[in-house]
């Protein structure tokens, strides 16, 4: 009976630390907010210009800003390593 309980008690430890709630996560919503208004604001320049291949030029950065966000969101959250958020703010 005891060594139930104690692969139980082993067992919701290891299932408490997989699910999330730590600074991985913060980080990783704080990078796809961040890459997302960056990507937002290259947007707004692409549509204020009168330029096209200025404008398309700005969109597909846009498109790779976004891309990248959601990249570096998953391997902040994949890797549990929060660190990745300053990496992206020091790229933007």
């Amino acid at each position: 009976m005891k060594t139930i309980l104690k692969a139980t008690g082993v067992a919701a430890l290891l299932m408490l630390g997989a699910c999330g709630g730590n600074a991985d996560d913060k980080a990783a919503d704080n990078i796809e907010a961040m890459t997302e208004n960056r990507a937002d604001a290259l947007d707004a320049q692409a549509d204020a210009t009168g330029n096209e291949q200025v404008s398309d030029m700005l969109e597909d950065r846009a498109d790779n800003v976004r891309e990248m966000g959601d990249d570096a969101a998953d391997k902040a959250d994949d890797n549990d390593d929060a660190r990745v958020e300053q990496q992206v703010k020091n790229q933007m």
